[in-house]
């Protein structure tokens, strides 16, 4: 395991300080605020060590109520709604500086059998020969924004190697769609919690990013406002976060300052592990340019 992804792993490793109550320290990636998959990785840690081990996660729904500050720890409050025959419920609360920050609700489950179907992987190359997202960024130096290009080795902790990367200097209009192949940068222990609460914290990359793909905008414009809004993940088989695995993303619709991207997740042999939904906020902010 290297040393970034060590450190992710602590990063989401919460401390309990009273019984349902957690606190979790926080990383700065170089955003205007706190990276939204933080706060969803650490909202499902907290809720699985409330639930028995033998019930997975299978999905977390959630809203970002205001934006985190990277420099500060964040609690968790986690409460039992319900523990029934085979389904569990719980609700998360992240609060920052007496405040909500976060609100959501994880379904966990036991396993069980019953009809199968999946939609397609699509047909895109395999990560072998593709440059990761870092080495596609430093191509463009020091027009890199400062904050972005100091936080870099922070992100190695998951490696990136998207299919094709819009260059962010001079984005030009293309469809609403990407492909980025990504895993945890080393072995993972065989915790299948641990290996949930990974993917929920790399599921809040790209999302909103891809609802920028037809208007020739990219994420480091001075101009642009942008955060989650809400976001929903559900898992649909077992997940290994430390091999490769294909983000398909989409977005569907933008408008009224506000972008819908959806994801799938693919292991390479074509099974579908997980999804994702998330709404965000894209706003035009003359006062910031």
């Amino acid at each position: 395991m290297s040393q970034t992804l060590e450190t992710l792993v602590n990063l989401l490793t919460l401390e309990a300080i009273e019984e349902n109550l957690f606190r979790g320290t926080s990383h700065d990636l170089g955003y205007r605020q706190l990276f939204g998959g933080q706060v969803l990785g650490q909202s499902l840690s907290a809720a699985c060590q409330t639930v028995e081990p033998q019930r997975q996660v299978h999905s977390l729904h959630g809203y970002f109520l205001r934006a985190g500050d990277a420099k500060r720890p964040v609690v968790y409050q986690v409460e039992r709604m319900r523990d029934g025959g085979s389904f569990s419920a719980r609700r998360i609360t992240a609060i920052q500086k007496g405040q909500i920050i976060f609100c959501g609700m994880a379904s966990f489950q036991e396993q069980e059998q019953g009809f199968e179907h999946q939609i397609l992987m699509p047909d895109v190359p395999g990560p072998d020969n593709l440059l990761s997202d870092i080495e596609l960024i430093q191509q463009w130096g020091d027009k890199i924004p400062e904050r972005v290009r100091e936080r870099l080795p922070a992100r190695k902790a998951i490696q990136l190697r998207p299919v094709g990367l819009q260059n962010p200097i001079d984005p030009r209009p293309q469809e609403p769609f990407q492909h980025i192949w990504l895993r945890a940068d080393g072995i993972l222990p065989a915790i299948p919690a641990l290996h949930r609460y990974l993917l929920a914290y790399a599921s809040d990359f790209f999302l909103v990013a891809t609802a920028l793909l037809p208007h020739a905008a990219s994420l480091w414009q001075k101009d642009l406002q942008m955060a989650s809004l809400d976001h929903a993940l559900w898992f649909h088989r077992e997940v290994k976060a430390d091999e490769w695995l294909l983000y398909s993303l989409e977005s569907p619709w933008a408008g009224e300052a506000r972008g819908l991207a959806r994801g799938h997740f693919f292991n390479q042999a074509g099974q579908l592990v997980a999804s994702v939904t998330q709404e965000g906020l894209i706003r035009k902010r003359k006062d910031w340019a």
